[in-house]
């Protein structure tokens, strides 16, 4: 294999310098290996440190012990090279879809200082993200106009349209209902099909997680730690009607029977 695009070596990570005085951490003892263009979902018992997991892996929480490489170089802040979307599509009511999607050109570097020599080249971008996603004619509309399952189709596009080489998703398809979470499944399926970029996928549903990763990841309760790895190889192009076969199915079982066991207080089953 090639050198991990994202790699996790022995990282803890406690809060503030009080629960580190009594040896209270967040998530502790991470050890993690991403390839590059790899798609991974971290599954777990709420608070057992997802969350946090994200903050490190984008260098907003910097680890109380260990080292984190993102791309080869150290993470000691936040990075460029990421987009994120989370649970709630956070669009800014007053700025058109197209505008919330043009948003981070507007202001991160290189692309701030660039954006009005560039516009029309990065309007043709964003317009082109929002028609792969199904969001064609909608660019004027406003957030207030669009249903949930469009809000978040513009949030991924905001999140991908500086083009970055990690996708970061926490819950993102967490509020809406069950018809249109599993067409957003198949719509980042294809984003990522046609762009390989790395996706770090943070999900309470299982059934998700299988369907999109290439590698579940569960989490142990807090103090959060990687307690099982389990690769999905189930084929790839998947289409929806894998989920009612008895493969996936199994695999679901699987993991509920990890954090199950978990949750009791058991042994994990092998």
């Amino acid at each position: 294999m090639s050198e991990a695009f994202v790699q996790f070596q022995d990282v803890w990570l406690a809060y503030n310098e009080t629960l580190l005085a009594q040896n209270q951490f967040a998530v502790e003892a991470i050890d993690l290996e991403v390839q590059r263009g790899e798609f991974i979902a971290i599954v777990g018992p709420s608070g057992c440190g997802k969350s946090t997991f994200m903050k490190l892996t984008t260098g907003l929480k910097k680890p109380t012990r260990g080292q984190i490489r993102v791309g080869g170089q150290l993470v000691d802040g936040p990075l460029k090279i990421s987009g994120m979307a989370f649970q709630a599509p956070s669009l800014l009511p007053w700025r058109s879809t197209l505008d919330n999607v043009l948003l981070p050109l507007e202001i991160v570097e290189p692309h701030r200082s660039q954006f009005r020599q560039r516009k029309d080249e990065y309007v043709e971008r964003a317009r082109h993200l929002l028609a792969t996603v199904g969001l064609k004619g909608y660019e004027d509309q406003y957030p207030w106009q669009l249903s949930g399952g469009m809000q978040q189709r513009a949030s991924i596009c905001r999140a991908l349209i500086h083009e970055p080489q990690m996708l970061l998703l926490d819950e993102p398809f967490g509020a809406l209902d069950a018809f249109t979470r599993e067409e957003l499944w198949c719509t980042l399926r294809d984003l990522w099909s046609e762009q390989r970029f790395n996706v770090i996928l943070v999900t309470h549903d299982l059934r998700e997680s299988v369907f999109l990763a290439d590698t579940v990841y569960v989490m142990s309760k807090s103090p959060g730690r990687f307690v099982v790895r389990r690769e999905i190889d189930l084929p790839r192009p998947r289409d929806l009607e894998v989920t009612y076969t008895p493969a996936f199915t199994d695999i679901v079982h699987e993991l509920r029977g990890h954090i199950g066991a978990m949750r009791h207080g058991g042994a994990i089953p092998n």
